[in-house]
């Protein structure tokens, strides 16, 4: 009995694992910014809130299952801005006399 819930625990952590770190790292950053506000280091607090929005982004995308595909944006991104230079004139950027 315990190697099956051992088992099933180790095969949900690893399924959870992202969402678990993101969760872990938006409660570090809530007990840091508290921290720092009382600490009067303003600047690191608001550096360590928006880490926690971004944990925070981050955890809601993988309850939703959304997942983030960076080779396919940056294709797109290449695709794009060559798409744009094409269109700028050939001595482009030339100097003003």
């Amino acid at each position: 009995m315990a190697i099956v819930t051992t088992g099933v625990a180790a095969t949900g952590l690893a399924i959870l694992r992202w969402q678990l770190l993101s969760a872990t790292l938006m409660f570090i950053a809530s007990t840091l910014n508290i921290k720092l506000r009382k600490s009067d280091y303003h600047a690191l607090a608001v550096v360590v809130s928006g880490l926690g929005i971004a944990a925070s982004c981050w955890f809601a995308a993988g309850l939703l299952g959304l997942t983030i595909d960076l080779p396919a944006i940056w294709s797109g991104t290449k695709s794009f801005m060559v798409q744009m230079m094409s269109y700028a004139p050939p001595d482009y950027p030339a100097t003003l006399p």
